[in-house]
């Protein structure tokens, strides 16, 4: 799936990633209120735009599915809000729910392990938010799997393409 289309809308730059409101041209093919669809990424957005425009997706929202997961770091239970929810018609007439959640890459790899004692403070962040990333991942399969769903994470190389290192 090569996402190629952009929407106009509200941005705000924060750090290194983009906030704003997305508005749905297709507003009946959104499904929660239209009015309040936000996007914390401009990959996300992105792919709003891909679901607002693309025929085969019947439905999509965003951040409206809820999945209970087991935390790995304070052994809690927490909420994860999946990215999106679509139902898509495929081009035999069955239709197909999915989640997706969108993440660089680099977050979709487990981390290297240190080599030496020393550890900076970014390494065990990037760790940590793997480990929480991943107990996040097998809760939304397992809550796609019981309802007969497709869980998907989709990087810059299913948004754009090809990227070049």
């Amino acid at each position: 799936m090569r996402l190629n289309k952009e929407t106009e809308g509200s941005v705000i730059a924060t750090g290194k990633s983009y906030k704003g409101k997305f508005r749905p041209k297709q507003p009946q093919k959104y499904k929660g209120d239209p009015n309040m669809c936000f996007y914390r990424s401009l990959w996300e957005r992105r792919f709003m735009t891909f679901c607002d425009e693309n025929a085969s997706v019947v439905e999509w929202s965003s951040e409206e599915v809820v999945v209970p997961y087991i935390s790995p770091l304070d052994g809690r239970r927490h909420r994860y809000f999946v990215d999106f929810w679509v139902r898509i018609k495929k081009p035999d007439g069955t239709v197909e729910e999915s989640l997706i959640e969108v993440k660089p890459k680099k977050q979709t790899v487990k981390p290297e392990q240190p080599t030496t004692k020393r550890v900076s403070r970014s390494k065990i962040t990037e760790i940590k938010n793997w480990l929480v990333n991943s107990a996040k991942w097998s809760a939304a399969r397992d809550y796609c799997e019981n309802r007969g769903w497709s869980f998907r994470i989709l990087t810059e190389e299913n948004i754009f393409g090809k990227v070049k290192a």
